[in-house]
């Protein structure tokens, strides 16, 4: 491993997804999307799931596309916290 790395070494599973809501206090509503080939009919089908994950600076906008990192259980339905903000959503300023 290089000594410059700029984020942390991340264990477990990985997501990445859009931010659908950001009301409740530190928790954001992450919805992520997959397409795979249907096996016999050649069909792209599209599938979606929505996340409930920890959001501690409260950073994150709807709009956004952030990546997820399976965690501890933080309340009953978050078992995700975010771990990095990939690309803001055009027409929200930075922390206010």
């Amino acid at each position: 491993m290089s000594s410059d790395t700029s984020t942390p070494e991340i264990k477990g599973r990985q997501q990445v997804g859009v931010v659908t809501s950001d009301k409740n206090d530190k928790t954001v509503v992450v919805t992520v999307e997959r397409s795979w080939a249907h096996p016999l009919y050649k069909k792209v089908v599209r599938s979606r799931a929505k996340f409930t994950a920890h959001d501690a600076d409260n950073e994150c906008n709807v709009g956004d596309r952030v990546r997820l990192a399976e965690c501890r259980p933080m309340s009953a339905r978050k078992r995700w916290r975010v771990v990095e903000v990939i690309h803001r959503a055009p027409g929200f300023r930075a922390s206010e």
